[in-house]
């Protein structure tokens, strides 16, 4: 089962991702240009479903064939957008790089005589999600491909014995002060052939294993009853007291 909630006052992780600044430098142009201030956003057109979606943190190359000296190297920002000499920003994520070859290529062809640009994608970011709790190898999961809850804790070492199955948690960046609350129960598609509740992740999800009652029961018995009382367990459930041989002398 899948409930959906809201949770305040809740930090996610962030990830800054570094941009450099290119100096500006001559350029031909067909008319008198001033630079927008404006964001480019690019038509969301449909992507082929074997063509690579632009991600927060790739670094693009853009190369102009017949105007090197706007060659760029950019990194895709936390916003989803990147930096060019002349047009100033447009939005990358979520396109293909074919998609923002043609977007950057209309854009500069009021600008440039016969612009030929060339979007190279030169480092993959990959979807990376943070995984943490009661697995065997809390982390950062990095994957090019698409990843589920199951697939992030597999990754991550797998679930631990104390883990709590029915309660796995998703926080999950909405643009907003106040993340997305998931709680999902992953109990029943360990134990059935199909995946019910199990849902594929976004970029900078992080995935919380709980504890379960049982582990936390054995954990106070461990730090509070073990510690403070001198008692010995014997199968773990029945009690046996022992003499403490300091009070014997000192009677």
């Amino acid at each position: 089962m899948l409930v959906r909630t809201r949770l305040s006052h809740l930090a996610l992780v962030g990830v800054l991702l570094g941009l450099e600044s290119c100096a500006s430098v001559p350029f031909s142009t067909t008319s008198n240009f001033t630079p927008s201030q404006m964001t480019l956003a690019a038509p969301q057109a449909a992507a082929p479903n074997d063509a690579y979606v632009l991600q927060l943190g790739d670094v693009l190359d853009i190369k102009f064939f017949y105007n090197p000296e706007l060659n760029e190297q950019v990194s895709i920002r936390p916003d989803g957008k990147i930096s060019l000499q002349l047009i100033d920003e447009v939005k990358a994520e979520g396109l293909t790089p074919a998609a923002l070859d043609a977007f950057l290529t209309e854009q500069y062809a009021k600008i440039l005589r016969q612009p030929e640009i060339t979007v190279v994608v030169k480092e993959f970011a990959g979807q990376r999600v943070y995984v943490g709790g009661e697995v065997a190898s809390p982390g950062v999961i990095r994957t090019p491909g698409n990843l589920t809850a199951l697939q992030a804790i597999s990754q991550a070492g797998g679930f631990k014995s104390t883990a709590e199955l029915s309660s796995v948690v998703i926080l999950r960046n909405q643009g907003t002060q106040t993340p997305l609350f998931l709680t999902l129960d992953l109990k029943e598609d360990l134990t059935t052939p199909l995946n019910h509740n199990d849902i594929v992740l976004q970029p900078y999800d992080i995935v919380f294993v709980p504890q379960s009652r049982i582990a936390k029961m054995n954990q106070f018995v461990e730090q509070y009853v073990d510690k403070l009382i001198p008692v010995t367990r014997t199968l773990g459930v029945f009690w046996s007291f022992e003499l403490n041989p300091a009070k014997i002398q000192g009677q």
